[in-house]
């Protein structure tokens, strides 16, 4: 079943795969000032959370279970805007937590993974009949639709994280 929210989110994720091949793998691995994430950090970070939306979108298409269940104020309104909101969030030295990638072709084929089970997955169940809804840690509970979308303004929001480290030079 093809969706405008899949669409955005093949849209999304393709545009993450088309920026590979601008990068060497030195580019990637830079850090464009102490304490910050290098590029390919972004990657590795949205692959990671990728993979986990994946499979609570995939948990909530299964089940019936939370169906009456909410999501948080702050998602209702990410949701009504469909995008994060524009701050850069400062955390700890998590530059030293989230692994460099080894090749550019590991990150190329995660992407590619993640966008066909998604792809699948959609194809395979009728979301419109999914009642159920996951468990998103911070956020409250999602449908399966939801995870989708969240799962595409998360890479979105990183757009802009792109474009600062590219700014302070490659």
């Amino acid at each position: 079943m093809q969706s405008p929210i899949l669409d955005q989110f093949n849209t999304t994720i393709t545009t993450w795969i088309n920026f590979l091949p601008h990068y060497t793998l030195a580019q990637l691995h830079h850090y464009p000032r102490p304490g910050s994430w290098s590029l390919g950090q972004v990657y590795t970070h949205i692959i990671d959370d990728t993979r986990y939306q994946v499979q609570q979108m995939k948990a909530a298409l299964s089940t019936r279970e939370n169906a009456d269940e909410t999501m948080h104020p702050n998602a209702k309104i990410m949701f009504e805007n469909n995008s994060f909101p524009d701050l850069l969030i400062e955390g700890p030295a998590t530059n030293q937590i989230i692994p460099q990638p080894t090749s550019k072709q590991e990150l190329m084929q995660a992407l590619l993974q993640i966008q066909n089970e998604v792809n699948q997955a959609w194809q395979s169940i009728d979301p419109s009949t999914a009642t159920g809804k996951s468990l998103h840690p911070g956020l409250h509970y999602f449908s399966a639709l939801e995870w989708l979308q969240f799962m595409e303004m998360h890479m979105r929001h990183h757009f802009r994280q792109k474009q600062r480290i590219d700014n302070n030079g490659r």
